[in-house]
């Protein structure tokens, strides 16, 4: 005990200095990651390659007809829109086949059969990207709300600084108070995850890919073979910056947020927890030394200061009071940035006990039922270990 009360002001003080380099990294990434709103637009009359916008859907009546209709306010020249409709089972066929009727200029693609070795997801966007043709091609998702000037400002920047590979983070909405804590921590944590200070550099491995916004120069895209080296990849949106970072191309990350690229994630918290069981535990390759030990850090520095304030005395007290208050101005920062209330930096440590929940859930899951089941398939874990980039 008496060893305990000793090293206990040092661990506090461990504590802190991780907390105050994160906010360093944290606040070097925001200064590096221009936002598309800021984005000057093209000059008028100046001459934009041909873009192919690609979006799957599975069962996305809920959302599909909105996110569609934004899509078609996209104000750019030569924008071929293809959208994939990928086995639904409900509504989702119909309404696309409205769509196509009412606005000449949507390519509909049905598929109604899912190739062996495939995710179905990433079936449907190789498909799609092969019946379409342009210079570059934009992988979006079926439920996102675009600001039209979003193509023009990001083709512009993109073109520009020769950049081969642009994600763009979106605005995320979410109903509840909690959904929006995780919101504001899951961003930070991402940022971090993929290094955002990284990515712009070609000698670096930092990578990023966003299933909202994934802008790919076609010929980039054919010559690292798209989907296929990932094609049973579920965090597929990242693994395809990996390919392109992999190969040697230049990669960027913007931030859509002020209403630029918007996507209603999830509607409830238990609809969140279910979502992301097929990916989390995929991020991180299928590790568990990786998994326990992400979950020991996260314990560690982000809810033990919480705890030891009420147990410890003295200066180890006042480093862990230190601690809690660098971490909440930390977490203010990013719901900033989010756009989000001031109040979720107060939930973050609900936040972090909910994604290790999510975390282990889903490895907990993934071994139950040997692999996972995604759009009413299931996929092998052996398989699923097996596309390792």
């Amino acid at each position: 005990m008496q060893y305990y009360h000793l090293l206990m002001p040092y661990f506090a003080g461990l504590s802190l200095f991780v907390t105050l380099f994160v906010f360093g990294l944290w606040i070097y990434a925001g200064l590096m990651i221009k936002k598309l709103r800021d984005l000057p637009l093209p000059e008028e009359g100046a001459p934009l390659p041909s873009v192919s916008l690609v979006a799957p859907a599975r069962n996305e009546e809920r959302n599909i007809e909105q996110a569609v209709r934004s899509l078609l306010k996209l104000d750019y020249p030569d924008l071929q829109i293809t959208l994939v409709n990928d086995r639904s089972t409900d509504s989702t066929g119909q309404i696309l086949d409205r769509l196509a009727s009412e606005f000449p200029q949507l390519n509909v693609v049905h598929l109604t059969e899912l190739p062996a070795g495939w995710l179905g997801k990433n079936h449907a966007m190789q498909h799609g990207a092969e019946r379409s043709g342009s210079e570059w091609i934009l992988f979006t998702d079926a439920d996102i709300i675009f600001e039209p000037s979003t193509l023009k400002r990001a083709i512009r920047y993109a073109s520009e600084r020769g950049v081969d590979h642009l994600a763009g983070a979106p605005d995320t909405k979410m109903p509840s108070w909690m959904l929006k804590c995780f919101v504001v921590t899951f961003s930070m944590n991402f940022l971090l995850f993929v290094r955002a200070w990284g990515i712009r550099n070609p000698k670096s491995s930092a990578h990023v890919g966003i299933g909202a916004f994934n802008l790919i120069r076609r010929n980039v895209f054919e010559k690292i073979e798209g989907f296929r080296p990932i094609r049973m990849r579920p965090d597929d949106d990242l693994k395809l910056g990996k390919l392109v970072k992999l190969r040697g191309f230049r990669q960027d990350l913007v931030a859509g947020g002020d209403g630029m690229i918007v996507v209603e994630w999830y509607g409830s918290v238990w609809e969140m927890v279910r979502g992301l069981e097929k990916n989390t535990y995929a991020a991180i390759d299928y590790s568990l030394p990786a998994a326990v030990f992400i979950t020991f850090m996260m314990l560690m520095f982000n809810i033990w200061p919480y705890i030891a304030i009420f147990l410890t005395t003295g200066t180890a007290r006042w480093l862990y009071a230190a601690n809690i208050v660098a971490l909440t101005l930390l977490l203010a920062s990013s719901a900033r940035e989010t756009r989000n209330p001031y109040s979720c930096a107060l939930g973050f440590p609900l936040a972090v006990l909910l994604f290790v929940f999510v975390q282990w859930r889903s490895i907990y899951l993934t071994y139950r039922n040997d692999g996972i089941q995604w759009r009413d398939t299931h996929y092998s874990l052996k398989e699923l270990r097996a596309n390792k980039i």
